[in-house]
This record gives C-alpha cells, structure tokens and sequence, in this order.
C-alpha cells in the first residue's frame, strides 16, 4: 500500500497567481492520488480557486498567511519581513515539524533560499546547499549541480556536492552507483583551476561505492549525458543553465521563422508535426521544472516563476518522488561516510 505524502506550498509564490499553483497542484493530484496537501497563503484568494477543484479541495488544507513574499524582494529584506509569519516561510517550517514531507515554491529563489537554510539549517558535514537541476540529455536525464545557490566553491564543497547529487541521482534513477564528473575546461589532469584538481582528486583517491567518478567533463558532455551527474560552483552552473534554456528558445523560434517562410515548409510541417511536437516535448522546460535544494535537513523544491499548471505539477511531482524514494536518508547516510573519510584522511597527516 502506497504511503500518503503531504505537499506543503507557497501559495503566493510566481508571476502568474493563485490560478496557476492551485491548478498545477490539482493536476499533479490526479497522477498521484496518495498525496495531501497544505496550502499556505490568503484564504480569502485560495478558498474561491480551491472550490472549482473538488478533488484538490478535499484532500487539503488551506492556512492562512497575510504577508507574501514579493517576487523582486531582497533576501534579506524577505528574511526580515517574513520571517514565521510569510506564506515561503510557513510552508518550510511544515517540513521542519513534519508535517510536511517537501515544500514547493515558485516564489523568489534568492528568498527561499535564505529562509529554507534558516528554517531547516544545513546537514551535518554540509557548508553549503547547492541547488541540483535534473537536466534532459541525449541518453535520457541527468543531474546538473550547483545551479546557482553557493558562488565559488573550494574542493571540499564540491566533493560534498557530488555526494548529494549522487544521493539524489540514486533516490530519482534507481541507480546503484551514478557516475559523477566535475565540470572543468577540459578532460585532461592538468586543467582547471585548484580547487577543481584537488577535487577530482579526492574523489578519485576516496572512489566512494555510492557513486563512480568517472573524471573531469567539458560543456558539450552535460546535453550529451556522459556523467549521470555533473557537479560544478553556482556561477558557472547558472551561466550553463541559463545559456541552455536561451539556446532552446532561440532554436524554436529558429523554426518557426523556417515554417512560416514559405508555402511549401508549411505544408511539410503538416507532415512532419508529429515529430516538430516531440522536439517540443523533449525541449520544454516545463517536463523538468523544479529547482532541489540540497543539503538541509529537509526538502525544498524550487519551480520556475514563470511555471504554468503543467510545470508547477511537475516541480510537485519531483518532490513526491524524492520524499518517497527516502532522498534526505541518502543524503544523510553518503554525507557520514564522507565525513569518516575526511577524518581518516586528517589522522594519517598528522
């Protein structure tokens, strides 16, 4: 029998309002049935959306919150003025007191970010949260981490970063033992900064059984999957991710601009749409929305701003599976035995 798993969400968080997150929430109710949800936010704004979704409505619980946390607000101002009392903060505090299993948010990243690591504090062994993204590549997904959440990063750090994307690659993929590379300038020892070397380094000394180095990996090797996941520092892992969905963007419209030019690309469009359609899946940003935020004691999903029902269902959809498949466990587990390694390490120095 299926465990229920309750959902807490940042109602007022978004561009697109209450309609959108409300309908994100009941079309991800209707692919997994055994979940519940809290809904933090104006009651006076939720109530009348919820009633038009019988189903969502009957397996959640609205709880009343007067303040939002405005899209464009500073983190700090954020922390200060919403600090207990927000729609962001109260839906991370019901994972801190389990009654929540996740928290989903399309609210302002820097925001939630702030306030997920004072609610929730760091895990042991951890310096930093880093933000993973489950990237589309051509032999299926991958994890792609820190996306943005810690800029610039010592080796320790992202030895640490790739323990939980190896935890969380284990917990989505069901695989035994994912294959890790960090991403650098090129393939070859010698390259790249310090920090990055000694990196790799300690990760190919350690070869820890939970996940496989497999070296250092080049831009083009994230879209190709040659590591199921690739670990970098957030300045360069957000400059990636945002080129990659500027490049998508730019080749849709690419297409469109062909189609549209003559009668004849039209016409074998009608011919080709199936396959135009399945390029569009395979691109959509919306099939892998949500932003993880690794390494608190407690699970945090980030969805796009800009998310429509179909996307925000999907960020919700991630978070049910990680909370099910028991990620924070695993993230706890790989964590120890890093830590045992690096005190090992420290004893045979001295």
């Amino acid at each position: 029998m299926n465990k229920t798993i309750t959902i807490s969400i940042d109602v007022m968080g978004g561009d697109n309002g209450v309609d959108v997150i409300l309908a994100g929430a009941a079309l991800a109710l209707k692919r997994m049935p055994h979940t519940k949800f809290l809904l933090f936010g104006k009651q006076e704004l939720i109530e009348p959306v919820l009633a038009t979704h019988t189903a969502l409505a009957d397996v959640s619980e609205v709880v009343h919150c007067d303040i939002a946390v405005a899209m464009d607000a500073k983190p700090s101002m954020a922390l200060r003025q919403g600090r207990y009392k927000s729609s962001m903060w109260r839906a991370i505090e019901a994972v801190k007191d389990g009654r929540a299993g996740v928290c989903v948010s399309a609210g302002n990243t820097g925001a939630l970010m702030a306030m997920s690591r004072f609610c929730l504090r760091s895990m042991p062994g951890v310096e930093r949260p880093a933000i993973a993204a489950i990237w589309p590549t051509m032999r299926g997904d991958s994890i792609v981490l820190d996306m943005g959440a810690t800029i610039g990063a010592d080796a320790k750090q992202l030895v640490s970063f790739s323990m939980m994307g190896g935890a969380m690659a284990r917990a989505l993929f069901s695989i035994k033992r994912p294959t890790v590379g960090l991403l650098n300038v090129g393939v070859e020892e010698i390259k790249g900064v310090e920090y990055v070397r000694e990196a790799g380094r300690i990760l190919k000394e350690a070869d820890f059984p939970f996940c496989k180095y497999i070296g250092f990996v080049e831009g083009d090797d994230i879209g190709k999957g040659t590591a199921d996941v690739v670990v970098t520092e957030g300045f360069s892992g957000n400059i990636a991710l945002k080129t990659a969905e500027g490049t998508a963007r730019q080749i849709a419209i690419y297409l469109r601009e062909s189609i549209s030019r003559s009668l004849m690309a039209r016409i074998g469009y009608v011919f080709a749409r199936g396959a135009f359609n399945r390029l569009k899946d395979k691109m959509d940003p919306s099939k892998s929305n949500g932003g993880v935020f690794l390494g608190l004691n407690g699970l945090v999903i980030k969805s796009h701003g800009s998310a429509d029902p179909e996307g925000f269902a999907s960020a919700i959809g991630l978070g049910e599976a990680m909370t099910r498949n028991g990620l924070l466990q695993k993230l706890s587990d790989d964590m120890t035995q890093f830590q045992a390694m690096l005190s090992s390490e420290q004893e045979s120095k001295e």
